[in-house]
């Protein structure tokens, strides 16, 4: 669910069925999943040593680092450890660590903390200790995991396999890729996932010294947050999860439902685009403008732009649109100067911005894989991969297969996987969700799933809204009951109003960090 950055039938589809299912076949071990073991008492934690790290916009801001054990069954064996920042209380009286997470999985979160101490009512943000942190594998915590730094690379084939050499061209990518990470991290690999994860919170709060924490995830963040909930229930004060992760899709099914959601939020891009003709000269049907999109990808197949956007690529610049919808007016203006100036200049540009991943961020889908092959089965028969892409990419042709790609990995992952946490719940305080209910990342109904797992939990739906990620970034309705909650741990079903949809802008330039949640987005990435 993290962009790094972040169907019809193929003819001849027979002639490779037997030579990839053989592949397939061959690189598929046995598999027995297990479910994930009764959460060990925490291994012993010293006190945390905090520096100031301060920065210009975060002049508080402290760093410290925290030793965790690779394997939580053997609390004295290795130790690794995890990046962590933090922006003191400054009140009398503390409610305690705020732990926050921006999701993925494999998300850093040391730059969260200070901007939801900065975002949060002054006098909230005084009550807690707000604390970043990147969990095991991420960013500055060590070891980090990098499987393959050129896996995106361009120009990629097709993300569409509409031929036998295209399909096998991508199978030999993804598969590369897992047995790079089982070279590089075979170690590591059956350590990292969202339990594992889960655990290090745990003994993160002993460190800290605290009775107990509130954790504060956005998109995967959510499902972070359930487990350690449903592992120590009795050590949550508040759990809030915004953009919520449906529990009983982990994870290829909510990877499915995802496409579906994002096919539809690319729609609402395009009709947006025709609602503006004025501007992008793209016509007024949306239908037509839809058509136009994909003889813009159909163009790129053979001649990608700048020699950097084929068609994958394209999909990859246009994706963030999904995610935040202030992308927008930059990606419609990319669109136009391609579609009806025939300037490429603009789409190479929006690709650079928004979908080109930099080098550091083989480092995010690095664990973004681990945790999500390790956490639950997958198939391992690519004919049921390949049968479902097609069945939803009949109906979704946006980002179906561009997603199978960037999950295919764990149709080859070589630890073995865990049966999925049941994040059903009867002990814990009341928890405050957040959902806008055409979040294409995190598809509502998932919302209303957790919603119900988790006993006493009030949902706060943005109604309209089709952002990922929405608390703490603009809507007033919104974060005035976040703050509520924070202060006073109560709340209570509620609908918000979406903001409105942004308005052309003049130039195709980069979102400025003061607009609107373009900061929030910048923290939080794409598919995460």
């Amino acid at each position: 669910m993290l962009h790094p950055s972040k169907l019809r039938p193929a003819k001849k589809r027979a002639a490779v069925l037997l030579a990839i299912s053989t592949v397939a076949a061959a690189l598929a071990a046995p598999v027995t999943a297990a479910a994930p073991a009764a959460a060990p008492a925490p291994a012993a934690a010293a006190g945390l040593t905090w520096t100031g790290c301060a920065t210009p916009r975060y002049p508080t801001l402290q760093c410290a680092s925290l030793k965790v054990p690779l394997d939580h069954g053997q609390p004295a064996g290795r130790q690794i450890s995890l990046a962590l920042t933090r922006v003191p209380h400054t009140a009398a009286t503390s409610q305690g660590p705020l732990l926050v997470n921006p999701g993925g999985p494999g998300g850093s979160g040391r730059a969260l903390a200070g901007f939801v101490a900065s975002a949060l009512p002054k006098d909230v943000a005084a009550q807690y200790d707000v604390i970043g942190f990147d969990p095991r594998g991420v960013g500055k915590s060590e070891p980090a995991l990098d499987c393959g730094p050129g896996h995106f690379a361009p120009v990629r084939p097709d993300s569409v396999p509409r031929d036998g050499a295209t399909e096998r061209a991508n199978l030999v990518r993804v598969r590369s890729f897992a047995v790079s990470c089982q070279e590089k991290h075979a170690d590591v690999l059956p350590h990292v996932g969202t339990v594992s994860a889960a655990r290090d919170i745990e003994v993160l709060r002993t460190a800290l010294g605290a009775a107990k924490l509130s954790y504060f995830g956005y998109s995967y963040g959510t499902y972070l947050g359930a487990v350690y909930a449903k592992l120590h229930p009795e050590r949550v004060h508040r759990l809030v999860l915004d953009s919520v992760v449906d529990p009983g899709g982990v994870w290829y099914e909510d990877n499915l439902a995802q496409d579906l959601a994002f096919d539809a939020r690319h729609k609402a891009f395009l009709a947006w685009v025709a609602q503006y003709d004025s501007t992008y000269h793209l016509g007024t049907d949306p239908a037509r403008v839809e058509a136009r999109w994909y003889e813009m990808r159909d163009a790129l197949r053979t001649a990608p732009a700048g020699g950097k956007v084929g068609p994958a690529e394209l999909e990859d610049t246009y994706m963030p649109g999904g995610y935040y919808n202030g992308y927008w007016p930059s990606l419609a203006e990319a669109f136009a100067a391609y579609a009806v100036k025939r300037d490429a200049k603009p789409l190479v540009a929006a690709y650079e911005r928004l979908g080109a991943v930099d080098p550091a961020a083989g480092n995010s889908y690095s664990v973004y894989t681990a945790v999500q092959c390790r956490d639950s089965a997958w198939p391992r028969d690519w004919n049921r991969w390949r049968a479902d892409m097609w069945r939803t990419h009949a109906k979704a042709p946006f980002m179906t297969w561009n997603n199978a790609w960037y999950n295919a990995p764990c149709a080859f992952w070589p630890a073995q996987p865990l049966q999925a946490t049941d994040v059903t719940n009867t002990e814990l305080p009341q928890a405050l969700l957040f959902q806008a209910t055409e979040d294409a990342a995190t598809p509502y109904e998932g919302a209303v799933s957790m919603r119900d797992k988790l006993a006493g939990s009030a949902l706060v739906v943005e109604e309209g809204g089709g952002n990922h990620g929405i608390a703490l970034s603009g809507n007033k309705c919104l974060d005035e009951k976040l703050a509520a909650y924070l202060r006073t741990g109560r709340a209570a079903d509620a609908t918000c109003p979406a903001p409105p949809a942004p308005k052309p802008t003049t130039a195709t330039r980069a979102v400025p960090p003061s607009a609107g949640g373009a900061a929030l987005h910048g923290l939080l990435g794409f598919r995460g």
